[in-house]
């Protein structure tokens, strides 16, 4: 199977047989799987579509390509589904991300609660994103989507929440433990249109002035389970259940 690598530059522009210089991170890739001129790569830009290319020339800092065709690809969940989390302490968020694309949110939005523990701004923060962005582009890579989930900038909740339209075309979950209705019997009420964006808390879960605010702008509360999921867990146990259901 040929090696998939992500280039920002837009393909649709070029035309075929058109050569480019690969970016850094997707020329060292060509490097340590040792290509040769001639040997075949897939690139993807994010469009949805693929490329099949050609090494045509490797050099100590450059490998050059040439495109050889165009294929339109669709392996995206039939509903846009993001993921709004509270980030976890430690490394936990780079878990959500990769595991995030792997599964098919189309974004995620990074948050900070009340209760926060990892708590970033002005450049850390743009940092984090970027770092972040980069995991959900390997993840593309590797898992096959032609168009790599989205880490939007951080914000607070609060902030979010009051930026949110009032008129979107989406349905809203709130994951809470305390909530009466399993997410099952939320699901089973919902309509096939729109988007879905899941809302999920930290370690000590949202306050509950911060689950009010959420009902406020249209989130309806939904539990997982008897058992309490982790931070990192919640999330991609509902999207997993999107994407397995076909959603």
């Amino acid at each position: 199977m040929a090696a998939r690598l992500f280039v920002e530059q837009p393909l649709g522009a070029l035309a075929l047989e058109a050569e480019l210089a690969l970016p850094p991170g997707a020329a060292r890739h060509v490097q340590v799987l040792r290509l040769q001129p001639g040997d075949e790569v897939t690139l993807f830009d994010g469009s949805g579509d693929e490329w099949t290319a050609a090494v045509t020339a490797m050099g100590r800092s450059e490998v050059r390509v040439a495109l050889k065709s165009r294929q339109p690809v669709d392996r995206e969940m039939k509903r846009a589904v993001t993921l709004a989390v509270v980030m976890p302490a430690n490394d936990r968020m780079d878990g959500i991300v990769e595991k995030g694309c792997e599964l098919g949110a189309v974004a995620i939005q990074p948050l900070m609660s009340e209760r926060s523990v990892l708590r970033l701004q002005g450049d850390r923060a743009e940092k984090k994103r970027a770092h972040w962005q980069g995991v959900a582009i390997a993840a593309a890579e590797q898992c096959g989507r032609s168009k790599p989930l989205q880490v939007a900038p951080l914000k607070t909740l609060a902030q979010w929440l009051a930026e949110l339209p009032d008129d979107a075309d989406e349905q809203r979950w709130l994951l809470s433990p305390v909530a009466a209705q399993p997410l099952s019997a939320l699901a089973s009420k919902a309509d096939d249109a729109g988007g879905i964006v899941v809302l999920s808390g930290p370690e000590g879960g949202l306050s509950e002035a911060e689950e009010q605010s959420a009902r406020a702008r249209g989130f309806s509360a939904a539990k997982l389970g008897p058992r309490i999921l982790r931070a990192d867990t919640a999330p991609l146990a509902v999207l997993g259940w999107l994407s397995l259901s076909g959603s």
